[in-house]
């Protein structure tokens, strides 16, 4: 077997022309599974700006999924409310995204789709351990979760029974603190010089030679430039 005729990766031959042994492949070749043809799907980009639509129903079953993955990827630094102080932030990891700002409430659905393949400041890509389809799952809970936040007897349809949640708490042996808005501890930090969270600057506005705050979760944490408000 040492001695029998065969082709080594990397190695020229005699045998074709071109002196190479590693045949180039057929021009217009897609791997299995990676063509790709809905270009939305995959990158959550329109003509290379964020779109705001699903790209296929959605449904309690979809919602279910990204409320699973949200709970298993997400909650560690947003936490299950999504107001960005989950419990590694509060044990001194750099703040958290808080889906209930007006920015990330007007945020296309496109914007969590990318940031969650792409990645955010401090917050790293998870294009690896979440898919395609469970991204934009995620990023429909997300829109779910901004809504449950705010809701009000007037979003529930007529004749539906409802309870407070500090009834339920009480029920399921909770504490009285349970349901009460989160507070980071002195410990927390938002990764800025005056560790305060970082405002984006307008599309379009001129520098006024004063330092915004930079959140971890801001292009400037990632070595990126920011333009000054």
């Amino acid at each position: 077997m040492q001695d029998q005729p065969k082709f080594f990766p990397q190695r020229g031959t005699d045998f074709y022309a071109d002196g190479r042994s590693v045949r180039p492949q057929v021009e217009n070749t897609v791997a299995r599974n990676q063509l790709h043809e809905d270009s939305y799907f995959y990158t959550g980009l329109v003509n290379g700006k964020e779109g705001d639509g699903m790209p296929y129903p959605v449904t309690m079953a979809v919602l279910e999924r990204g409320q699973e993955r949200y709970n298993v990827y997400c909650t560690p630094c947003h936490s299950r409310v999504g107001n960005g102080e989950g419990m590694i932030v509060q044990r001194g990891y750099a703040h958290a995204g808080d889906f209930h700002t007006t920015r990330l409430e007007t945020a296309p659905l496109g914007h969590f789709f990318y940031v969650i393949a792409n990645g955010y400041g401090a917050m790293p890509d998870y294009s690896a351990q979440v898919a395609p389809a469970d991204r934009w799952a995620i990023a429909a809970y997300i829109k779910a979760l901004q809504l449950s936040q705010k809701a009000t007897q007037a979003d529930v349809p007529a004749g539906t029974k409802t309870e407070s949640l500090s009834s339920i708490a009480e029920k399921e042996g909770f504490p009285e603190s349970f349901t009460k808005p989160w507070v980071l501890p002195p410990t927390a930090t938002y990764g800025t010089p005056n560790d305060q969270s970082f405002v984006l600057p307008t599309p379009g506005s001129s520098s006024t030679g004063s330092t915004a705050p930079v959140s971890a979760h801001s292009p400037a944490a990632a070595g990126q430039t920011v333009p000054k408000q």
